[in-house]
């Protein structure tokens, strides 16, 4: 993030309102691009179904194969996401580049092989033809390579290569949606393989970028298993998150209020699915506002405190410079719970009455939805960002049990509004947001208090070689390579 915040901090420094909405247009792009793109073509999907006389039940079957497939995918990278963001920051800074590319195939392939094994399962039993299983492998492969790529992109700088991917993407999907329609093949198939299509051209796109910043070596693909080893906590950290921030939405499916789309194990819950995807995006302002305002801002003052430490500073001017730093991050958590509580009164005001307007069957339970998930939403994202602020203080502690009472407080909530009226079914994710904002707060205040005694006094004397589990499974696959390569040579 901190490559983006450099790149970002040069388009700022530029006068003009040209340049300062071209640096917020990329950092949304950057941040928010994928998940706008799934989105997007889902409320596309749905407008070419209806305008094309496709039945409800082939609706219902694309969304629940779209939605499966992308939190499926979502779950699984994200116990990689921020270890693989930790080591390429790592490396960067250690300036060995050509150990960055070879990680990003090694993780892709680990986790394309355990992912695709565990959804290639589901998808036996989940009561679908046997095409409709493998475009849902398909598109579930090409998700994962490239949500991991999401985790390396963060030190691309072609911010218009990325844009035009995405852009790119959507337009070819939607395109080769009403072509395939147009010529008799079955929606469910041709959406599919539209929206396949459309993450494959993002894919390569974005690989080619990856190719183009970073050099190609011999380096061992596998090397990156120790960081997970090293800092497992980050680990759990990224599928704690995941769990709280989609656990409601699997829950809903098995609720009263669900709908049996396919014989087998695709169950949907649109009164609950579709207010709760609207409401999501009321966090996109947040999230585009922590890259653009407290990446730029708070970084600075953030390395100059900690250089001080490293230089041998003055005791005046470390405290003056932690005194900085403070009163930026302070400065920049009020800015960013404020745009987020505008934001948030503005979906519940004037959104809310845009969406009767809408084709999407909007009904008193989903407007009462709509309001309960949008506050949730709101207070999730405001807590994620003094999360990150833990990481970057390097808390792991602090944000591991956050986040794990935020997975487990959002799932044990929303177990429990089920025995409630349906009305209150949306309070289960609010409240462990709630908890999770509740622990955030308290947490980031009471360790930049003791800043100085966490980073002086708390850190081991003697380096820790912490090896485990994946450092082992690491040097097994390296090993099992060196020696198919061996024969290889032989034959």
């Amino acid at each position: 993030m901190a490559g983006i915040g450099f790149e970002l901090k040069k388009l700022f420094q530029k006068s003009g309102l040209a340049s300062t909405v071209k640096a917020y247009g990329y950092a949304g792009i950057i941040c928010t691009g994928p998940m706008l793109l799934g989105i997007v073509l889902l409320v596309g999907i749905t407008f070419i179904c209806d305008h094309t006389g496709a039945t409800r039940h082939n609706r219902e079957l694309l969304n629940c194969m779209i939605t499966y497939t992308l939190l499926a995918s979502l779950t699984v990278t994200s116990f990689f996401s921020m270890v693989v963001t930790r080591y390429i920051a790592d490396m960067l800074y250690e300036e060995r580049h050509e150990t960055v590319l070879p990680s990003f195939w090694g993780s892709t392939t680990i986790l394309l092989v355990v992912g695709g094994i565990m959804y290639g399962i589901f998808l036996l039993f989940s009561g679908i033809n046997l095409i409709d299983q493998f475009l849902c492998l398909e598109f579930f492969g090409e998700l994962i390579v490239t949500w991991n790529a999401m985790s390396y992109l963060t030190a691309i700088k072609d911010y218009k290569g990325i844009l035009l991917s995405f852009v790119s993407a959507v337009a070819v999907s939607l395109l080769i949606g009403v072509l395939l329609v147009l010529i008799r093949i079955p929606h469910v198939e041709a959406m599919m393989i539209a929206v396949t299509i459309g993450y494959g051209i993002m894919l390569l796109w974005d690989v080619t970028l990856l190719y183009r910043y970073f050099p190609q070596s011999e380096s061992s693909a596998f090397f990156f298993l120790r960081w997970v080893d090293q800092f497992l906590p980050l680990a759990f950290i990224g599928l704690f998150t995941n769990i709280g921030l989609f656990a409601h939405l699997v829950i809903m499916w098995c609720s009263p209020i669900h709908v049996h789309v396919q014989g087998g194990l695709f169950y949907g819950a649109p009164y609950h699915d579709v207010p709760a995807m609207i409401a999501y995006l009321t966090i996109l302002i947040t999230t585009v506002n922590f890259v653009v305002s407290v990446e730029v801002n708070f970084y600075p003052k953030y390395r100059n405190y900690y250089s001080l430490f490293n230089d041998r500073g003055e005791i005046k001017d470390i405290l003056r410079a932690g005194n900085e730093m403070k009163e930026v991050l302070n400065m920049e958590l009020k800015y960013t719970a404020l745009k987020q509580l505008l934001t948030t009164a503005l979906a519940l005001s004037v959104g809310q009455l845009l969406l009767t307007y809408l084709p999407l069957g909007f009904n008193d339970l989903m407007e009462g939805y709509f309001r309960t998930l949008c506050v949730g939403y709101g207070l999730y994202a405001v807590a994620n960002t003094m999360m990150l602020i833990l990481l970057y203080f390097t808390d792991y502690k602090g944000a591991l049990y956050a986040t794990g009472m935020f997975a487990a407080c959002t799932t044990g909530f929303t177990c429990i509004s089920l025995f409630f009226p349906q009305v209150y079914y949306g309070f289960g994710f609010l409240l462990g947001s709630a908890v999770f904002f509740l622990i955030c707060t308290l947490r980031l205040g009471y360790f930049i208090k003791k800043l100085p005694y966490y980073i002086l006094s708390v850190q081991p004397i003697v380096a820790e070689d912490k090896t485990g589990f994946f450092t082992r499974l690491g040097c097994f696959l390296e090993e099992k390579i060196e020696r198919g390569g061996d024969e290889l040579e032989k034959l």
